[in-house]
């Protein structure tokens, strides 16, 4: 197995596997984002980063992330905010793969910890599997579109 960075040229197959997770998620009509939004905020304003996972030189899986920080750490953290894998490639062990290099890169830059969702019980199964530990009395909340346009007038 093969995991690489995406690079600016990826960024037609990085909306590709968004849409993907998101009618896995059965959320494809929310998803807004689109190839030149992408290019500015992942590769432009380098907000976030792309691996992906390779068989054969096909990518097969991707995860995307970004660093927040945690003021009781007093460190960067690694926000795990997509990770899927095709269908036909489950079972193969490209998501924990994914998630090893994920580890790899935290470890790499000094990183505390690593966040995810809380709705997919095979997602939540698999990373349980792995060690992973909730994150007991915490709850994710998000201001955006109008709402966050009122917050700010």
């Amino acid at each position: 197995m093969d995991y690489r960075y995406a690079t600016e040229e990826d960024t037609s197959l990085i909306l590709y596997f968004i849409k993907e997770l998101a009618d896995y998620e059965k959320k494809l009509d929310e998803v807004v984002a689109d190839e030149k939004l992408l290019k500015e905020w992942i590769f432009d304003k380098q907000k976030a980063e792309v691996i992906f996972a390779l068989e054969n030189g096909k990518e097969v899986g991707f995860a995307l992330f970004f660093h927040n920080f945690s003021t009781f750490l007093g460190r960067a953290g690694i926000y795990l905010e997509d990770l899927y894998v095709m269908p036909e490639y489950r079972g193969k062990c490209y998501g924990k793969g994914l998630l090893k290099t994920l580890a790899k890169i935290a470890i790499e830059r000094g990183c505390a910890v690593w966040n995810g969702g809380d709705w997919n019980k095979p997602s939540i199964d698999f990373y349980l599997s792995l060690g992973a530990e909730p994150m007991k009395d915490w709850t994710v909340y998000r201001i955006a579109g109008e709402t966050l346009k009122e917050l700010a007038n």
